[in-house]
């Protein structure tokens, strides 16, 4: 099977797996820290036995083969507990500030010899009937540190486990003999993947959203608040994806030491990705722009009708109002007051013009 087979082979894998967590409460599982999801060396592709759980032990046993490094993935760490990895990796204090903090915009920056990526993890949000306050996507992070014999995974968030993205890749020596670049690439091809599927579920809110606006018996309000709540949740997505475009494409088209070359060649596939969801996305925002401008349409074209319905009605309750109020003057010399007939013929006279007046205005749609 060719490299780019097995590329988007992980990248399937891990999307139909990444339910699975890691177990973190076994003490074996994490004896390097409560921060530690796991540390493994890789020697040509290969996952090597327990090193005891030392990561200065897994740092020396990787340094000591050609071809060999450490995964090592952590979880939310403290500053004090990743002062001694940025020691120990060399890591450089800006990116170690950045990734101990979080809420870092996406980037790929290198210090000397190490690339420090921040990607922002998407996942979307359940929910049996959009509301003006239903929560739409929820965000993390994670940190990637790459150097020639180091991996460092730092997740923020409740979501976004590498656990199964490193399970695929180990089931796939040749991309993991390729070096710690390799992970970069599943890293990113994994959070892509992930706007991907979150873009897709957020179109079938819109698509509802767009469906009910021009539905005549959606209640006006409820629109406009669905309207605003998804701009606002896309607008958290677009954070999430538009800024890493420009990394991306950076780290695909210049050459790095520090990214194998064929490597390299399939960031650009993984940019193709992005583009796609960037300019869903911005379509997404110019729709929703459509939709509240129909439903503010609407809402103006409704208050219309009812201005005219109301002026309608006013203008025929005039009739019998001016003719009361001439026969409610207090004048002794009215011919029609002492006529037998005087009483029905002016009610006959309000009524005919009543009805000629509905008559007109239903015509032309005022009522």
């Amino acid at each position: 099977m060719s490299m780019v087979g097995n590329l988007r082979k992980v990248a399937n894998l891990a999307r139909r797996t990444r339910h699975r967590r890691v177990d973190l409460s076994h003490p074996a599982r994490s004896p390097l820290g409560a921060s530690v999801v796991n540390c493994v060396v890789y020697r040509d592709g290969v996952r090597t036995p327990s090193t005891g759980g030392s990561v200065q032990e897994a740092v020396r046993h990787a340094r000591k083969h050609r071809g060999g490094f450490v995964w090592l993935g952590l979880h939310e760490p403290g500053e004090e507990e990743f002062a001694g990895v940025a020691d120990l990796f060399g890591l450089h204090p800006l990116a170690v500030e950045d990734a101990v903090h979080a809420h870092q915009r996406p980037k790929i920056e290198q210090y000397g010899e190490v690339l420090f990526a921040v990607f922002k993890t998407v996942t979307y949000v359940e929910h049996t009937e959009l509301t003006a306050t239903s929560e739409v996507v929820d965000t993390g992070e994670i940190m990637v540190f790459t150097g020639p014999d180091f991996v460092v995974t730092v997740r923020h968030g409740r979501h976004g486990s590498l656990g199964p993205l490193r399970e695929n890749l180990e089931a796939h020596p040749d991309l993991l003999a390729k070096g710690p670049s390799a992970v970069l690439h599943a890293i990113a091809d994994h959070v892509v993947d992930d706007y991907v599927t979150v873009t897709d579920a957020v179109q079938n809110d819109i698509d509802q959203v767009e469906t009910d606006v021009f539905s005549p018996h959606s209640p006006r309000s409820a629109d406009a608040g669905r309207t605003y709540q998804l701009k606002r949740e896309l607008l958290e997505l677009k954070r999430a994806v538009v800024p890493l475009a420009r990394p991306l494409d950076r780290i695909a088209t210049e050459p790095r030491a520090c990214v194998d070359k064929e490597i390299q060649a399939y960031f650009r596939d993984v940019a193709d990705h992005l583009t796609r969801v960037t300019e869903q996305i911005n379509a997404f925002d110019a729709l929703l722009d459509s939709i509240l401008q129909a439903h503010l349409a609407q809402v103006t074209v409704a208050q219309n009708e009812d201005m005219r319905k109301i002026t309608a009605w006013a203008a025929i309750i005039a009739v019998p109002t001016m003719v009361c109020g001439v026969y409610g003057m207090n004048f002794d010399h009215m011919p029609e007051l002492r006529w037998t007939f005087g009483y029905p013929l002016v009610l006959t006279v309000i009524a005919t013009v009543c009805l000629v007046l509905h008559r007109n205005f239903k015509r032309n749609g005022w009522l």
